[in-house]
């Protein structure tokens, strides 16, 4: 999606700002402007990536070298605005089909990849799951409460993890984190709990999610900023420590996964503002923290 405005701070990180040599691994392929998630699993060597609102309805498979190794067609699922991938500890992927810029939808979607067809070049969903959020009444609601966009989630012991993010007027960071049932059929997405990043739309609206293989380590990521909770119960992700980390360049940052439980891999989508279309490695301990 794209940034609303663009500030640059004299002294500070900004749009301009270069990515470090070694944090950047590669640039993406031509065919991938768009980038809204990304996603490794623990069976295959690839990095699943998908694209936005107004992309063909495809996961590809990109390996080491930056290349698409793999481009599989979802025969069954329309691209609406699919944007986060994630997986399940088989292997599973997961498309979120719950872009809202405007709020007003009423069909937002979760579809199930199996693992075992990602061998092939065209695929159906195994099946569909639709969800709504029962705190919203109207369709759009009020410019104040512009909550019920998403563009991260995660999967952790059969469910949906996602984390909302904030178009409303008079922006404060405030996140919802919301649960979801990982099984076929609609659902009511449950209420966890809110969490303020800070109050600067650009570095501090949520753009995707993710959960470490050992399940220790939960990220949202900002254009700049990386939030990183850790030493939660169960799912009690919101009550754990959190850290905010800032990132080494500003830009349109729409994906984020787990590399190991230790590094990040983090992509941004091409902005003609702030470049971009690349995927960087980041080793969480080596960033700096923010105040």
């Amino acid at each position: 999606m794209r940034i609303v405005k663009y500030i640059v701070l004299l002294g500070l990180v900004s749009c301009s700002s270069p990515a470090k040599k070694d944090a950047l691994l590669f640039s993406f392929p031509k065919k991938i402007k768009e980038v809204s998630g990304i996603k490794t699993t623990a069976n295959s060597n690839l990095i699943w990536a998908i694209q936005d609102s107004g992309n063909p309805n495809e996961i590809y498979g990109i390996d080491q070298n930056g290349s698409v190794s793999k481009t599989i067609s979802v025969t069954n699922a329309e691209n609406i605005d699919w944007e986060d991938i994630t997986s399940d500890k088989e292997g599973n992927l997961y498309i979120g089909d719950f872009g809202n810029n405007d709020n007003d939808r009423k069909d937002l979607a979760i579809y199930k990849i199996n693992n075992k067809n990602l061998e092939q070049s065209e695929v159906a969903s195994e099946y569909k799951i639709t969800f709504n959020y029962p705190e919203q009444t109207d369709f759009p609601p009020n410019k104040k409460e512009l909550f019920y966009d998403c563009e991260g989630f995660f999967e952790m012991n059969n469910h949906f993890n996602l984390f909302t993010k904030n178009r409303s007027k008079n922006f404060d960071g405030t996140t919802f984190l919301y649960k979801i049932p990982n099984t076929p059929g609609n659902h009511q997405a449950v209420l966890l709990g809110k969490f303020k990043t800070c109050s600067d739309y650009d570095s501090c609206v949520i753009t995707s999610a993710a959960i470490s293989q050992d399940h220790k380590k939960v990220a949202i990521l900002g254009h700049d900023t990386v939030w990183v909770f850790e030493n939660f119960s169960g799912d009690n992700f919101l009550n754990g420590k959190v850290t905010s980390y800032q990132l080494d360049n500003f830009s349109q940052k729409e994906a984020v996964c787990f590399k190991d439980n230790a590094t990040l891999f983090i992509a941004d989508e091409i902005d003609k503002k702030t470049g971009g279309g690349n995927l960087y490695e980041y080793v969480i301990s080596d960033l700096k923290t923010k105040e």
